[in-house]
């Protein structure tokens, strides 16, 4: 199958089955969401929604984590992943949000890397749910699932990321970013992958490999 068919196959079918996915990241805000990627590398959402309750009750703006030091925010993250380098990353990028940005999360990409914490995976998340800006962020998820559906052969990130963007659509490119997600986590699991009731499995490169080979 030509990698332009897989594409228009794939993304058909997630426009007629999951029509409006959405981050499972809990958050009442531009800047809770910020904090929530941050937090949430290396880390499960679920853990994160966990947390993240009575951190957004505490650091309501990043005003009130500007002037907050490391000892104050590491009790309220020690269960994640990395809570140190994380606690200093939170309180850093707030100082640089009040300093530089006026207190608002920016939206353009490289602003946004400016900040402590803050890659390019974490700045497209941000430019996708709340911009809806036309990038895609390559997560592990994404990442594993775009090699094993055939959408791309980077061997980096920045290079499936520049694949999955020449292929799809601007307009559909925010949705792309949590359909891959969502499958990766969910049906095309790094391990024992649930290829027996996956709905791509018609168009998974993948898929048709193992099974040429039965």
């Amino acid at each position: 199958m030509l990698k332009k068919d897989r594409y228009q196959k794939i993304l058909s079918w997630f426009e007629a089955n999951r029509p409006m996915p959405e981050t499972e990241l809990h958050f009442d805000s531009v800047f809770h969401l910020l904090i929530a990627v941050i937090l949430s590398a290396q880390c499960t959402d679920r853990r994160v929604n966990m947390v993240v309750p009575p951190l957004f009750d505490r650091f309501k703006e990043p005003a009130d984590l500007a002037s907050a030091s490391f000892d104050e925010v590491l009790p309220f993250i020690r269960s994640i992943s990395y809570p140190n380098s994380k606690a200093a990353h939170l309180v850093a990028m707030a100082r640089k949000l009040v300093d530089d940005f006026g207190g608002e999360v920016p939206s353009d990409i490289d602003q946004l890397m400016s900040l402590p914490g803050v890659g390019r995976k974490t700045a497209n998340v941000i430019a996708s749910i709340v911009y809806d800006k036309p990038v895609i962020a390559v997560d592990t998820h994404v990442f594993r699932v775009s090699h094993r559906l055939g959408l791309s052969d980077g061997k980096t990130v920045d290079a499936v990321e520049k694949d999955l963007e020449s292929h799809i659509p601007e307009s559909l490119r925010p949705k792309a970013h949590h359909w891959l997600i969502l499958h990766g986590r969910y049906t095309c699991t790094a391990r024992n992958p649930k290829c027996a009731s996956c709905e791509l499995s018609s168009w998974c490169r993948e898929y048709e490999r193992n099974n040429r080979k039965i």
